[in-house]
């Protein structure tokens, strides 16, 4: 029988530029410190821990851990690209919910470089391969980095099949800074109107600008999970659950399709959300807020769709009707998002689980979505991995 998990602590530090802030390690550190103590536990009372990171050596994750405390537990290291942070936490999840632990750390973190991402090693077959190969085919554009043109790709399918406007990505962005405003722990706290995205450095003609594109961060943010029992035993917080997890990883569509929207993982997103949706007895309409994968302003959109929340083709009406903000159908990113808050790799789905556990404990402050009791996780990782999570408050 699967034990119900709750999250009994959460941390996170405020984001930065590469460069500005302090090492991995201490990151790491600092967030699962805090995690700590909102938690109101001490680090011999994890059980297990996951961490996860995309650049950085093995074992980094034990650097990381070991001020905290050297008592010998598992440390498990995870890279799942860009949805590492949700990886981490969907393992801890499972050690709770299988009752093989009853309670468990998940921290994530990066150490990033300025400058758009690249492989590190270069005298071995690139994962991304047939990924770079589809997109040469579909929109070429070889001169794009590999990020960029992938997400741009796919918004630019969106615009070719349903007539999507650049605009409608521009409003996204902006939407993004009128949010992070509220966030001290945001990356880029200053607002930006549709007009200054739209003006903003060219970086594919007719499909995105640089304001569309989130930065490379480093930061990093922790969550700790619990079983019901030791909560009890412990006298800890069960205000916040995880209601329902799923993760999914490629198909065959991803590459038969033929679509840039199935490569970046349209399908992987609708698979997850279906599941989760199935295992809480929910649908999109029950969700009042949702942190996503907003790597791109396009991801935001075509997500969307990939989540349910308005019928495929439907996205650019859901924006323009504000169904995506403060007064519309859910509450999209209140904390900014990975456009504003910013995107250190391994720790983005942990500050996700971070803001939602905040606004569904009513502590959100500026940023409070009103009467949020069920809140969705999307964390995307391309070639890949989708991740996501819904949490209800008791």
């Amino acid at each position: 029988m699967s034990q119900k998990v709750f999250v009994a602590g959460v941390g996170m530090i405020p984001f930065s530029k590469p460069g500005v802030g302090p090492a991995y390690d201490v990151m790491g550190t600092e967030a699962g410190r805090l995690a700590l103590k909102d938690a109101g536990i001490n680090y011999s009372d994890i059980q297990q821990a996951y961490v996860g990171y995309v650049y950085g050596d093995s074992t980094s994750g034990q650097k990381a851990l070991y001020p905290l405390g050297m008592t010998g537990i598992p440390v498990i290291n995870v890279n799942n690209n860009c949805s590492t942070g949700s990886t981490a936490l969907f393992l801890a999840r499972q050690a709770i919910a299988s009752g093989a632990a009853d309670c468990v750390l998940a921290l994530g973190f990066e150490q990033m470089n300025p400058g758009a991402l690249g492989s590190v090693f270069h005298d071995r077959p690139n994962p991304f391969t047939d990924f770079n190969a589809l997109t040469d085919d579909l929109v070429g554009m070889a001169e794009v980095p590999m990020a960029l043109r992938m997400f741009g790709g796919a918004g630019l399918s969106h615009m070719n099949k349903y007539g999507t406007k650049l605009e409608t990505f521009a409003k996204i962005r902006a939407k993004a800074s009128r949010h992070a405003v509220n966030n001290p722990l945001a990356l880029f706290r200053k607002i930006v109107t549709e007009d200054e995205v739209m003006s903003a450095p060219v970086m594919w003609p007719g499909v995105m600008t640089r304001l569309m594109a989130c930065p490379p961060t480093c930061g990093s943010a922790a969550a700790i999970l619990v079983s019901e029992r030791f909560a009890k035993r412990h006298g800890l917080r069960t205000d916040v659950h995880i209601a329902a997890q799923a993760m999914t990883t490629d198909t065959v569509s991803t590459f038969e399709a033929r679509d840039m929207m199935q490569l970046v993982g349209f399908d992987m997103t609708a698979a997850a959300a279906k599941r989760v949706y199935e295992t809480a007895g929910v649908g999109p309409t029950d969700i009042s807020v949702l942190e996503l994968h907003d790597c791109f302003a396009h991801n935001e959109l075509i997500t969307y769709e990939g989540l349910g929340l308005c019928p495929i083709g439907g996205a650019e009406k859901f924006i323009n009707d504000g169904d995506n903000t403060y007064g519309g159908q859910v509450v999209t990113n209140p904390s900014g998002g990975l456009l504003s808050k910013g995107h250190p790799l391994g720790a983005t789905g942990l500050a996700q689980c971070y803001e939602l556990t905040q606004q569904l404990r009513g502590n959100a402050e500026a940023r409070q979505v009103d009467g949020a009791r069920l809140a969705l996780q999307h964390n995307l990782g391309l070639g890949g991995a989708c991740v996501v999570t819904l949490y209800a408050r008791q």
